[in-house]
């Protein structure tokens, strides 16, 4: 199993309610695949480096599990298909 961590930027009008589902399903997706998530860090609303979309804020969320060298692939699938994440990235910690 490899180390990674993914950071993604969820938009910043929604409901407390669709982020913490938004958050639990990206969590559920890494479990499901045969990943641990290790730790979930919600870093809450930013300030954008940059307007993406003319949004200036979005909603931080970082989080670190262990998987196979498949799962990162399907997490990102998963980011691109949802309309509520701005931006997202997946590093392997274990390059280093």
């Amino acid at each position: 199993m490899t180390n990674y961590e993914t950071l993604y930027i969820l938009k910043p009008d929604l409901e407390e309610e669709k982020k913490d589902a938004l958050v639990a399903k990206f969590s559920e997706i890494i479990t499901s695949n045969g990943g641990t998530v290790t730790k979930t860090d919600e870093w809450g609303k930013r300030k954008l480096a940059y307007p993406i979309n003319y949004i200036n804020d979005g909603y931080y969320v970082l989080t670190y599990f262990s998987a196979d060298s498949e799962l990162p692939a399907e997490l990102e699938r998963n980011f691109k298909i949802s309309d509520d994440v701005i931006r997202y990235i997946v590093v392997n910690l274990d390059k280093e």
